[in-house]
């Protein structure tokens, strides 16, 4: 698949109250609901990262909202890529991959999480994906 991937910049947090669903590529298709996996250290900034790691450890899901023990899509610089519609795991996989590359292509770092968030917009089921990168950095002699 031919995903389009763009630089975002979250302005402000989106928040998350926890709850026991844990089956991300089995999810219900109707509410919000965020997912956020910790990726291997290697295979996480890797440009042939193996498919079966993908996408990572979960670590939380949730639903919108704000309890005591809330979770945050925390403000700032992400990779992102979207389709309107409910992808299926392999789709997701391969849309995680492809973040990843392009974000390794843009010379830019990401980082261990990522996010995969469900919505609903406009009468469609979308599927979101946030990859969380620290800034651009410059080639120079010392880090050929």
């Amino acid at each position: 698949m031919d995903f389009t991937i763009l630089r975002l910049k979250l302005a402000s947090p989106l928040f998350y109250t926890p709850d026991d669903w844990r089956e991300p590529f089995n999810c219900p298709e109707e509410g919000e609901r965020l997912f956020c996996f910790t990726l291997d250290k290697v295979q996480g900034v890797s440009f042939e990262p193996k498919r079966d790691i993908f996408p990572g450890k979960l670590i939380f899901s949730g639903v919108p909202g704000k309890s005591e023990d809330y979770f945050e899509l925390p403000e700032g610089d992400y990779y992102f890529s979207q389709e309107k519609r409910q992808l299926t795991g392999e789709e997701i996989t391969e849309m995680a991959i492809e973040v990843q590359l392009e974000t390794l292509w843009q010379r830019s770092i990401p980082l261990e999480r990522m996010y995969l968030r469900f919505l609903s917009e406009d009468g469609n089921r979308v599927t979101q994906i946030f990859r969380p990168c620290k800034d651009n950095y410059k080639r120079t002699a010392s880090t050929i």
